[in-house]
């Protein structure tokens, strides 16, 4: 089973016409979504709130088949965002955090630690930035056991980080333990300013992660190892926005990842990454044509049933 924690909130649209949309987000709410419409056994750790926005989360989480029993219930608000839509689909955030059901996900929220059937744990966006989930997430995975997979969506959120120093420091302490990083040019453009992308991917690697999944918008994903550089060219498409598409890439990822049987120490196999790789271009490139994150499902990809092979 496949892990995934951290925020769920509501994305409020706006669009280049002003229309606004309420829909439910956050980076690791929509890796979750993705993975159950992949047919992948995932599990959601985080909190959600009582009121209206929360039940539509729980509800969307439902329907898709996301395993919720590690979830809190809260009378705390919903996290909301304010995503303003640019001409060509791309989202600029605000975040209305304070007081809200995400951050507030702590520890004892998880006494246990990881479930036991955990093969995979993904992370990353507001989850490593806001507290006390931000900390609470960490100790996951410092506690994670050895052969479990840990996934990192950076996702930067700058408008979210306002301890920049504090939020470096914790990135340099989870490279230690993660595996996979999943990281777009502007991430690592805003994380180490007039540093070429790749050279700070190369960086990141040689801090702990086996590979380093370079995404560039419609431009090639590199792929960055301590051994290999390779680029999996991504499919032109009629981009409606790019909401969720990034999430829906790394989803792909560790679906086919996971169904191929493979772990942790397979990282070091670049013929079996790019294959992943290829199938997670597929996955983020169908959800950009689409409003909203809307992850395709296995039968929207020509798949198989679960019991098949993803590829």
């Amino acid at each position: 089973m496949i892990v995934v924690a951290g925020e769920s909130l509501v994305d409020l649209l706006v669009r280049p016409d002003g229309s606004v949309e309420a829909t439910p987000g956050g980076g690791p709410y929509n890796v979750a979504r993705a993975l159950a419409r992949l047919g992948v056994a995932v599990a959601f750790v985080g909190r959600l709130s009582n009121d209206r926005f929360g039940r539509i989360l729980r509800a969307r989480l439902v329907a898709d088949g996301v395993d919720l029993r590690w979830i809190r219930s809260t009378d705390d608000p919903t996290l909301l965002a304010v995503a303003e839509l640019d001409e060509d689909g791309a989202a600029t955030y605000r975040f209305h955090s304070a007081g809200t059901a995400a951050p507030g996900f702590v520890a004892s929220d998880l006494p246990g630690g990881l479930p036991a059937e955990t093969t995979a744990f993904h992370i990353g966006t507001l989850g490593i930035v806001l507290e006390p989930i931000a900390t609470t997430i960490e100790g996951l995975v410092a506690r994670a056991a050895d052969d479990v997979l840990v996934a990192l969506d950076l996702n930067c959120r700058p408008a979210a980080i306002r301890e920049v120093r504090a939020y470096r420091a914790r990135l340099d302490r989870l490279y230690e333990r993660v595996d996979l990083v999943k990281a777009s040019t502007d991430d690592l453009h805003w994380l180490e300013r007039g540093v070429d992308a790749e050279e700070t991917a190369r960086s990141i690697v040689g801090r702990g992660p086996a590979a380093v999944l370079l995404t560039d918008g419609a431009g090639p994903v590199r792929v960055i190892t301590s051994h290999a550089r390779e680029s999996v060219p991504v499919p032109p498409v009629d981009v409606v926005d790019s909401v969720g598409s990034g999430d829906a890439f790394g989803a792909g990822f560790l679906a086919s990842w996971v169904e191929a049987g493979r772990g942790r120490r397979d990282l070091t196999d670049i013929t079996a990454v790019l294959e992943a790789t290829r199938f997670a271009v597929r996955v983020g490139a169908l959800t950009a044509t689409r409003a909203g994150a809307d992850p395709p499902t296995r039968a929207e990809l020509g798949l198989p049933s679960p019991a098949g092979v993803v590829g």
